[in-house]
This record gives C-alpha cells, structure tokens and sequence, in this order.
C-alpha cells in the first residue's frame, strides 16, 4: 500500500515560454493529499505540459496517480484488419498502452515502436478523445525520440482574423488508421476505421480557453467545403500549429513521467534508430464531448 504524502512541497518551474513545467518536491508513489493534487492540476491547466524527474513508479503507481484527475480509460481496440499495428505482447492491463519498438521472439511487446511520429491528438477520433495522457519513460535510444508538444492555444490565437472566419462552426473528420507517419486518405471508406468528426475550434471545459483541434496525422478533411478548399484550410492550420515558437521538446531521460492535456495540444514524436530500444508506459484519463469553441 502506498504512503501518504505529507512532506510533498509542490514546486513549478516552467520549461519553456510557451508551454510545459517540471513539477518538484513530489514522490508518485505516495497517495497524494487533495491538496497536492489540486495544485498539480492547477499548474496542468496552466503549463498544458508536466513533467516529474527521476520517478521510480510501478504501473500501479502509475494507474493510481493518473485516477487522481479523472476516470482511467481503457486502452482502445483496433479493427481487427489494424490490429496488428496496435497490440503487443506485454500489454496484459486494458488501461496500459506500451509505446516501444520492443520485442520478444519477434512479437512486438506494444505499439508504435519505430521512427518519427506526426502530430496528433490521443483518440482524437473518438466520440469521447481521451483528456490527459500520462507517459513514463522506461528504456530509452541514445538519441532522438523526442516528444514534441505544441500549444494549441496560442495557435489558435495566431490565426489571422479570415482564416478564424472561414473555421468558425466547422468540424474536421478525424480518422485513425493506426500509422505514424503517412496522411489520412479523405476518401477511404471508413465503415472498418474508427473515426469521428469534433470542432475545428473547442472551448476546453477547465480553463475556458478557445484551442485548434486539428492534427496532421489523422485530420482527414473539413466538413461542408470541397477537399480542395479542406485542404488549404488544413494546411494553413498545421503550418501555424507547429511553428517552432509553439513548441516545447521534451528530450527524455530514465524515469521521466510526462503528462500532456490532449484538448490544448498536439504531439509529435523525434526520428530514433530503430536498432536501439525505446518503451514507454502509457495511460490515460477519460474525456467527454468536445465542446465547440
């Protein structure tokens, strides 16, 4: 059973202008106070991004923490012709996901193991897109795999005041087809794919503020305009949501925990050598509908 936590003094310290805090003077495997807690999640909603060095937590550490801000959710089946690209071996508790190009006897242990990953939003094709996402660093390459979080906030506040006109109202059909790296065709035929269309623009329902809710891995297409016109309009989107002056990269080290909110970010991941390992465990919080922004 895990110790209470009495001494933890919470301390912020931003990353970087724009986004991300380390978060000090916290042990997870405690049973944090209320008190703790809130302050965690106050500086959640004000950093989008944290992160706590140097943790040794167990996966039930990991699960128990991750329920202090909501509901844990189950980690979602792939179509059966996807699911070869989404399960692994290891990934024996329905709310874990093992990111990690791992594998045993051949059989990768989870998911989304090799190379650079495109921005994208956790289950951003779900009625219900996951809130938080909670990731914890286990075996790491010598270099890259970077987590790249961009913050869609200050996106969305960039945009020029005709290109807020032209997506005000509008929803973007997202579609997941369990890649890393490649487009959404806007005109594959989705009865098999999970997909599902949310608002260009949200209001997040803690802090009030209006986010860009589109990605360039799995944002298929505007709805109600030609594609042509979808197209420019995503293409501008994704420019100025990952304009390096929105970014913060988080460059991993052993026992990092990193916690991202999915309604205010996209993230990306850095190219790593494929012949070197990287696993990490991930879990994440329920979320509910996306409101219009």
């Amino acid at each position: 059973m895990a110790n209470t936590a009495v001494a933890d003094r919470v301390t912020v310290t931003p990353l970087s202008p724009v986004l991300g805090a380390e978060i000090s003077g916290v042990d997870l495997t405690r049973d944090l106070s209320d008190d703790v807690v809130a302050q965690i999640q106050q500086a959640w909603n004000d950093h989008i991004v944290i992160v706590f060095r140097g943790q040794e937590i167990s996966q039930e550490d990991q699960l128990r923490f991750a329920a202090k801000f909501g509901p844990l959710a189950q980690r979602k089946k792939a179509p059966e012709q996807l699911r070869s690209r989404a399960e692994g071996v290891l990934q024996l508790d329905p709310h874990v996901l093992l990111v990690s190009n791992k594998k045993i006897n051949g059989v990768p242990v989870g998911a989304f193991g090799d190379g650079d990953m495109w921005f994208h939003i956790d289950s951003g094709y779900a009625e219900k897109p996951y809130a938080y996402t909670f990731l914890y660093g286990l075996e790491l390459p010598s270099w890259g795999g970077d987590t790249l979080f961009s913050n869609m906030y200050l996106a969305y506040e960039a945009l020029p005041e005709l290109l807020k006109q032209r997506i005000a109202g509008k929803k973007a059909l997202h579609v997941h087809e369990y890649k890393r790296n490649e487009k959404v065709a806007a005109d594959t035929d989705l009865s098999n794919t999970p997909h599902w269309f949310h608002p260009v623009v949200i209001t997040h329902p803690k802090t009030g503020r209006k986010s860009l809710f589109v990605d360039r891995l799995m944002t298929a297409r505007i709805e109600g305009v030609s594609q042509q016109e979808s197209d420019d309009i995503l293409g501008q989107l994704y420019e100025i949501g990952e304009r390096e002056e929105f970014i913060y990269a988080h460059k991993w080290r052993l026992g990092d925990f990193v916690m991202w909110d999915n309604l205010a970010t996209v993230h990306a991941r850095s190219y790593f050598p494929k012949e070197e390992t990287r696993l990490l465990r991930r879990c994440t919080v329920e979320g509910g509908l996306v409101m219009p922004g």
